[in-house]
């Protein structure tokens, strides 16, 4: 197993001790500490920090785009990769306090699969039963991740539904080659039992902000904005809000129904899709270029995107332009394994 070290993480003055064989964001994680990240793959840089004490350091394969090798020859390190082989102190670079100290325990757990049904030409709704144990906790954004069938690779799923009771719900996107949703689309089926681990990650919504909301998805990025949205709804929680989600064709529309239902019943929600090769009476255009059309000033707002990459690189630079303050913008990137991961 290896010897164990401390690892203390600046500014905010929390210790947690780490396993050679863990990454140190996993340990974090374990022992309820809630650091930023996203993929835990080494590739969107959620996590990046600076090493100020201590030096040996190995780390997991990652992309130099995530961290180039300047920048870690400089100390910058990526916590999801990081291995520590001696006492460290670590200056966090992305960190949000509120967050931090609110971690929940990470579960093992299996669960067998009641629904695997198409919700749009390429997406699949995934239901798992909880079997053991029969409740994961988790904030609403959230994800897990789902081991392979027959290997050893995990793939990582945000939730669509809230928390409470035994079922989980997934929005996945089937890829040609992707190492899950592949076996989604053609071989796991109803009664097939699945293990997973988790709850992981910061997309959730920070209860001490007032601020109106704006949320930009597309393709399986519905799935975790669902579930805020769904959680807003049953705790009565009135913000503005205005969901712009992006699609290709009105074939790639879901959940249409239940978003205008949360529209009548939600106060001060509005849901603006938009399709980017089919005419209709709605939107039209990339998503981003609707925001910019509809959007003059969104100074003091708190933004979440999730979605594909291009869709995320896209919003974040667009929504820093409309007033958005950088550390107010959370957001999910998804990679596959059909072009680079599988999440979700």
């Amino acid at each position: 197993m290896g010897d164990r070290h401390v690892v203390r993480f600046e500014p905010v003055g929390v210790e947690i001790t780490v396993g050679e064989d863990q990454t140190i964001l996993r340990a974090a994680a374990e022992q309820g500490v809630m650091l930023m990240h996203g993929c835990k793959e080494g590739q969107c840089a959620a996590c990046k920090s600076f090493i100020l004490d201590g030096e040996d350091v190995e780390l997991d394969r990652y992309s130099t785009f995530a961290l180039p090798d300047y920048e870690r020859e400089e100390g910058y390190t990526l916590l999801c990769r990081a291995h520590a082989y001696e006492d460290l102190t670590i200056e966090l670079l992305n960190y949000d306090e509120e967050m931090i100290r609110s971690g929940l325990p990470i579960v093992s757990a299996t669960a067998t699969v009641v629904a695997n049904e198409p919700v749009t030409r390429d997406m699949r709704r995934l239901v798992l039963r909880l079997e053991q144990p029969e409740e994961i906790k988790f904030f609403p954004g959230q994800y897990v991740d789902i081991r392979v069938p027959g290997t050893d690779e995990h793939r990582s799923f945000s939730m669509a539904n809230t928390p409470g009771g035994r079922e989980l719900e997934f929005v996945i996107k089937v890829y040609p080659g992707g190492l899950f949703s592949e076996r989604l689309d053609t071989e796991i089926e109803l009664g097939d039992r699945l293990e997973l681990a988790g709850p992981f990650g910061v997309f959730t919504l920070r209860e001490s902000h007032q601020a109106e909301l704006v949320f930009l998805g597309g393709g399986a990025g519905m799935a975790p904005i669902l579930s805020l949205l769904r959680s807003m709804s049953e705790r009565g929680i009135d913000r503005k809000a205005t969901f712009y989600y992006g699609a290709r064709t009105r074939a790639d529309l879901c959940f249409e129904g239940e978003l205008r239902e949360l529209e009548r019943t939600l106060p001060g929600f509005r849901y603006v899709p938009a399709l980017s090769e089919d005419e209709w009476d709605g939107e039209t255009g990339l998503i981003t270029d609707v925001v910019r059309q509809r959007e003059g000033d969104l100074t003091g707002r708190d933004a979440y995107v999730c979605g594909p990459p291009p869709m995320v690189e896209a919003a974040m630079p667009l929504l820093s332009r409309l007033g958005v303050d950088e550390s107010r913008i959370y957001y999910d990137k998804f990679t596959t394994t059909g072009e680079a991961g599988d999440k979700p």
